[in-house]
């Protein structure tokens, strides 16, 4: 029995397990399915998208290519409607050419006639100059006959009646343009110049090589010398100047040519004299202080010019220059004065015949700027003046006319020849410069012994000063024409040899005597 309950129990423990297997096995059955019924639908959803949109890109690209189709016939008529056009312009221009090739071979039919016509008449002319040639031919023998000349022998003949028959007439026109022009230049020129005189006021500003000191005793002039000529000897040496104590009541002569040691010698002696304390190591001292006191000086010099002239934005290192200038003489005349006498004249003069007055007036300011370092620096002051205004970035015909004032460079603007003219000017007005007898004899001299270099002269004169040259020539060896060219030539060579002031008038005296004696 126990048996037979355990068979009974088995089975039922299976038949139970195979039943829950079986439930088991339904739900995941049915869960399964499931899934599978939800991929088959999203597969099939996913398939109708596909289908719709392959129709819906199959249409588009129909409507492409039905656009593409459209396009092309557009381009393809485009293309015939241009191809038309272009046969009709071909067409007309073809018929273009051809009525000018017609006009063309029209015109050559008229230019081949044109040129027989031409022929023929240059025939007829070769014909008529052949009759001429003859015609004169015969009038040369006949007048052979009757004159028993050649033709050559005739002509010169002619030639020689001729030139003696009109020269001095001739001569006279030429003398008398010549007198007309010089006469109406100079008429400009002097009416010029006044009127830039006119225009200024400047004193005539001479300066000697000597300043006098005044004392106030002689007995000073012990002090001043010093024990054993020690105070003296210090004090020339630190000023660069001699120092002249003699019996000169109350005064000491100072001598030297450098107007600002002169004036520094001048002030420091001064005030020795009045501070009472004479010795080297004050001089020395004294000096010193002299010589700031001076380059203050220039400064207010320099700056005092150049508003007086009306030059503004000048460096200020090139003011001091010009303030220098206040102590530079030429020939006794003092040099700032005469550079701003010359900056007016030459304003003046460019504004009236329609120049840059206030570039003139620069240049004409400035042109003498190389004085104020020529002692310092090799060379002529032109030169040096160039440099200088170079440095200092000033305009170019600024420059240029202080370079050329002496011509050591050839003129390039008409400024620069004012500039020229206005030193003259300023230079050669009376009193302004003093000359020595040595100098002014000699420079006579070099006048007369240059004209006597030319051929044909008997004697020459330098006359007022050595402003007028007259020449006296040979009448056998000069006739009117060869003074009249003698006259040029002397005035060019002048020019370019001597130095003077202002102009020289040459003046060509031909004289032709006839002596005979009555017995």
């Amino acid at each position: 029995m126990s048996i037979l309950y355990l068979a009974i129990g088995l089975i039922a423990g299976s038949a139970g397990i195979y039943g829950w297997f079986q439930m088991e096995g339904g739900k995941r059955l049915k869960k399964i399915r499931e899934r599978n019924d939800k991929e088959i639908t999203k597969i099939e959803k996913h398939l109708k998208d596909l289908e719709h949109k392959s129709a819906t890109a199959e249409t588009k690209l129909r409507e492409k290519i039905v656009d593409a189709k459209n396009q092309a016939l557009d381009i393809i008529n485009e293309a015939k409607k241009e191809e038309n056009e272009r046969r009709q312009q071909l067409s007309k221009q073809e018929q273009r050419l051809i009525s000018k090739e017609d006009l063309l071979d029209k015109k050559a039919s008229d230019v081949e006639k044109s040129r027989e016509d031409h022929l023929a008449k240059m025939e007829k002319i070769k014909v008529e100059e052949e009759k001429l040639e003859a015609i004169y031919k015969e009038q040369e023998k006949a007048l052979s006959k009757i004159t028993k000349l050649s033709k050559e022998e005739a002509k010169e003949m002619l030639m020689t009646n001729m030139e003696r028959e009109y020269k001095d007439e001739l001569v006279v026109q030429y003398q008398k343009m010549e007198a007309d022009v010089k006469e109406e230049s100079k008429k400009k020129a002097r009416n010029t110049i006044v009127q830039a005189i006119q225009k200024i006021a400047s004193d005539v500003t001479s300066e000697s090589t000597q300043t006098l000191v005044q004392l106030p005793g002689d007995d000073i002039k012990g002090r001043v010398i010093g024990r054993e000529g020690r105070n003296i000897n210090a004090f020339e040496h630190l000023t660069g100047v001699d120092v002249i104590v003699d019996d000169t009541p109350g005064a000491i002569v100072i001598s030297g040519f450098d107007l600002v040691r002169r004036y520094v010698a001048k002030r420091s002696l001064e005030k020795l004299i009045e501070d009472g304390r004479i010795h080297p190591a004050r001089i020395e001292d004294v000096v010193n202080e002299t010589k700031e006191e001076v380059n203050e000086m220039m400064m207010e010099f320099g700056e005092k010019a150049a508003a007086e002239m009306g030059i503004p934005g000048l460096h200020p290192d090139l003011i001091r220059i010009i303030g220098r200038l206040r102590f530079r003489t030429s020939y006794g005349q003092n040099v700032l004065k005469h550079s701003m006498e010359v900056g007016y004249l030459t304003g003046a003069m460019a504004a009236d015949i329609g120049l840059d007055g206030q570039i003139a007036k620069t240049a004409g300011f400035l042109h003498d700027i190389g004085k104020a370092v020529d002692h310092e620096i090799e060379g002529s002051h032109a030169l040096i003046g160039r440099d200088i205004l170079k440095k200092y970035g000033l305009p170019k015909e600024v420059i240029h006319a202080a370079e050329s004032h002496h011509e050591d460079v050839p003129f390039e603007s008409p400024i620069a020849i004012l500039v020229q003219a206005a030193d003259a000017i300023s230079a050669a007005r009376p009193g302004a410069r003093r000359e020595t007898l040595a100098t002014y004899l000699k420079r006579l001299k070099d006048l007369e012994d240059l004209v006597n270099e030319f051929g044909g002269v008997d004697k020459a004169y330098a006359i007022q000063a050595g402003r007028e040259v007259r020449v006296m020539v040979k009448p056998d060896e000069i006739d009117d024409m060869a003074a009249v060219k003698m006259s040029h030539d002397i005035a060019r060579k002048i020019e370019s040899e001597l130095a003077y002031p202002g102009t020289v008038k040459i003046s060509v005296l031909r004289e032709t005597r006839a002596i005979d004696v009555a017995k």
